[in-house]
């Protein structure tokens, strides 16, 4: 059985390659049914804020590769609570579906999985 993989997204759309990358290993392993989750934490949050402007900053729009997630079998999605709070983010309106943790379900999930990977 494969161990299961738990990608751990912390950087800003905007701030760098990071993002992408997150992204780029989570649908990856999901087209080759890997069992995996993606939280997002931190500035990882800004990923899921809806209606953004990437265009402004000369960025690549992630919006496309965050709704691909599910399709790619990558569905258990997680959101910090404590990092949308920090940030301004509602986690009702946000572009994809996540479950929003708090600290203690936080540490829960990261023990659930074999494999930890943070970019």
């Amino acid at each position: 059985m494969a161990k299961s993989l738990l990608i751990i997204s912390r950087q800003a759309p905007w701030s760098g390659p990071s993002a992408r990358e997150a992204l780029d290993i989570a649908l990856a392993g999901g087209a080759f049914d890997l069992p995996l989750g993606m939280l997002f934490l931190d500035d990882g949050v800004f990923q899921l804020a809806a209606a953004q402007q990437p265009d402004a900053l000369q960025q690549k729009n992630l919006t496309a590769n965050l709704q691909a997630l599910p399709m790619f079998g990558v569905e258990e999605l997680f959101a910090c609570g404590h990092s949308l709070a920090r940030r301004g983010l509602d986690g009702d309106a946000l572009a994809l579906p996540v479950e929003v943790l708090d600290d203690s379900a936080l540490a829960a999930l990261i023990a659930r999985f074999d494999q930890v990977v943070t970019l």
